[in-house]
């Protein structure tokens, strides 16, 4: 077994492999305080495919915390949102550092063995992915690293313990290698790019000596690594044949500015290139189709960056500079708590708000921390259709909850406190149109779909998705992408942010090195076009609307003494359960005697009040009460003046002149003041 270790902001970081899992071609056993993270590596069988075909997972288990799973199967199951989250932040890093022309199987586990809230697992489990690679005979481009990077109390820290992550004006993932950031996820409470860029690269240079950590434990065990398939010679010379046919083509195509008519154009060029090129009666016919279309994503990339760099022009005629069109509908469905149609170019999402109670809280089951509930939820969904394709529709994917995650953090920053705006608020954007930029238009809908349910947020916030192009010295940055500049640029980079700050990134690079001054011309002009959408969205609603839906809930709460709880629920909770069924409200109880009242009709939630109101009242010195007479005593009367509370009048007080019996004045039953 070999070990290596260093210490990384006061904690020390250990990687060890040879002992656990050896039939893996790499595994490692990443270890932080008492966390454990089991990471293995494994490579499929010798068949190339025309993709990576590459698989990560990261599984967290019950025990590596003391606990046994909820539910009625006592298990882990399929991955739970977060699990898919952290999987997915894991591939994000390491999918561009395998070897252009890769396509064998590939699998990579990250097993959480034992989990220390001060030592969280997903950086250990991505450091782990990096080094399970790198010492396997896998062919990998790295190692990479990753660490967590927050600001409190105006100071960066690196990894800091869960229970810090609410004190945190700035919290980010960030993976890279040696040389480059590859990753960045997190979010920011409206903080200036210029702060931002500072931690980022703080955190890129303080996660180096991980990277040592991997390369020292390379050179002491990692394997020799599986060759590559050498070019075959005769494709090479076929492939310059089909690109001299289709170049033309795909030039012509590229130029089409309307998404479908520009993807009829290119599967137009392509299905040309099969009629030419593929015979019925060729053996080979299969293979040259294959061929063909990787000439014809070649070319597409090749020809869409030549027009980017020589001509300054993009896919849909725009300059680098220039956000697509923006139209904005506030109020588009009658029902909803709140609601947008939010389109920009080709990209469009009908955005809608509800509100709810305390009862409609997510419940959250994490391996640690203390998070137990959801009060704010965004949920991203994307159907085929937003594409024009008919595809199986099974349920949320890795990207759904990825983008969803990211617009939820984006906005969150601007959300109310729970004292002041008592919802739980739920934000659905249901993507109708896709062509770039998806998640940005969730951010900019969910904010207006907020205003207009009367949720009273901080500011505005709205996204930008940014692309680049880099050839060399050449570099051009793009504002407010294509879904085909996206899948044909070097970096994928939205930000999020309201006037002052922002809110929300996640960067995503695939070329090697990205410096400071490119990445600080990328947030500036972000900047610019997140400050233009801003004003797009104020002049559609500049405040939040005054009352909220006549379809939502209306909650009242109201503070009683503790003591008094029992008053309202009742025995075996008899004076609750009559409130809200003859009231038609919904009644939440705290244990320090908050008291939330809901109702859609103002008149039943007020009625509702005042009934808790009288149960719960406390008798005040120097107030006048109405009363019943219950009891008559010799020396005076038992008024009841608050449910279940009794003052004597006495027999003195009934008459200026002497009364031989208080039955002369008054009789049980009667009403007095």
């Amino acid at each position: 077994m070999i070990i290596v270790e260093r210490e990384i902001a006061g904690k020390v970081i250990s990687i060890e492999t040879g002992k656990v899992a050896k039939q893996a071609n790499g595994s490692v056993i990443v270890r932080c305080g008492e966390s454990v993270v089991l990471v293995t590596a494994c490579l499929g069988p010798d068949k190339q495919a025309d993709f990576l075909p590459l698989t990560i997972d990261y599984v967290e288990k019950g025990y590596a915390a003391g606990k046994i799973p909820g539910g009625y199967f006592k298990r882990e199951g399929r991955l739970s949102e977060h699990e898919t989250l952290v999987s997915r932040l894991i591939d994000r890093p390491c999918r561009p550092l395998f070897p252009e022309g890769f396509g064998r199987e590939v699998q990579v586990i990250a097993t959480v063995l034992s989990a220390d809230e001060n030592c969280p697992t997903d950086i250990l489990a991505l450091c782990g992915a990096s080094a399970a690679l790198t010492v396997s005979d896998i062919p990998f481009d790295g190692p990479a690293a990753a660490v967590r990077v927050a600001r409190i109390n105006g100071k960066l820290v690196i990894n800091p313990p869960i229970a810090e992550f609410a004190k945190s004006e700035i919290s980010f993932v960030l993976a890279g290698t040696k040389d480059a950031i590859m990753m960045v996820e997190g979010g920011a409470r409206e903080v200036p790019e210029a702060e931002v860029l500072d931690a980022l690269f703080f955190a890129h240079q303080e996660m180096q000596p991980i990277i040592a950590m991997q390369q020292e434990l390379r050179e002491k065990v990692g394997l020799p690594k599986v060759a590559l398939s050498a070019p075959d010679q005769t494709k090479a010379a076929m492939s310059k044949e089909i690109q001299a046919f289709m170049d033309p083509l795909i030039a012509q195509a590229v130029r089409v500015k309307e998404k479908q008519q520009r993807k009829d154009a290119l599967n137009k060029a392509q299905a040309d290139a099969v009629a030419k090129f593929v015979k019925e009666d060729d053996e080979n016919k299969a293979d040259i189709a294959k061929l063909i279309t990787k000439v014809f994503e070649n070319r597409s990339y090749d020809l869409v960056r030549e027009m980017a760099f020589k001509e300054k022009r993009r896919i849909d005629g725009r300059d680098f500079t220039t956000v697509r069109p923006i139209s904005i509908e506030v109020g588009y469905l009658p029902r909803a708590h709140g609601s947008t149609l939010f389109t920009r170019g080709e990209t469009q999402a009908i955005v809608a708000t509800t509100l709810g109670l305390s009862t409609d809280v997510q419940y959250l089951d994490p391996l640690i921390g203390t998070e137990n509930t959801k009060r704010f939820m965004l949920h991203y969904n994307f159907p085929p259709f937003s594409v024009g394709e008919a595809r199986p529709m099974r349920g949320t994917g890795r990207r759904e909850y990825g983008h969803g995650a990211l617009a939820e953090r984006a906005i969150k920053a601007v959300m109310p406190d729970e004292k002041k705006f008592p919802y739980v608020t739920r934000i659905v954007s249901e993507i109708t149109e896709s062509n770039g930029s998806s998640s940005m238009a969730s951010v900019c809908g969910g904010t207006l779909s907020l205003l207009d349910a009367g949720v009273p947020i901080k500011a505005h916030v709205a996204g930008i998705a940014m692309g680049l192009m880099k050839d060399g010295n050449d570099c051009v940055i793009l504002t407010d992408i294509l879904g085909d500049e996206d899948h044909l640029g070097d970096m994928d980079f939205k930000v999020c942010g309201s006037e002052q700050g922002i809110t929300a990134l996640q960067m995503d690079i695939k070329i090697k090195g990205l410096d400071k001054d490119t990445m600080t011309k990328a947030l500036n002009q972000a900047r610019d076009a997140r400050l233009h959408i801003l004003n797009i969205m104020k002049a559609a609603i500049q405040e939040p609307r005054k009352a909220l839906s006549k379809h939502a809930p209306k909650i009242e709460v109201i503070k009683i003494n503790p003591d008094k709880i029992r008053d309202v629920v009742g025995p075996g909770g008899k004076v609750i359960k009559s409130i809200t069924e003859s009231q038609g409200v919904k009644i939440d109880i705290a244990d320090d005697g908050t008291i939330s009242v809901a109702a859609v009709d103002p008149d039943r939630l007020a009625a509702a009040i005042n009934i808790i109101k009288g149960l719960t009242a406390e008798a005040e010195v120097g107030k006048i009460y109405k009363g019943v007479v219950k009891r008559i005593a010799d020396f005076g009367a038992f008024v009841e003046i608050l449910p279940g509370v009794d003052g004597l009048v006495h027999i003195s007080q009934f008459s200026d002149d002497k009364i031989r019996s208080v039955n002369d004045v008054v009789q049980e039953g009667d009403e007095l003041v």
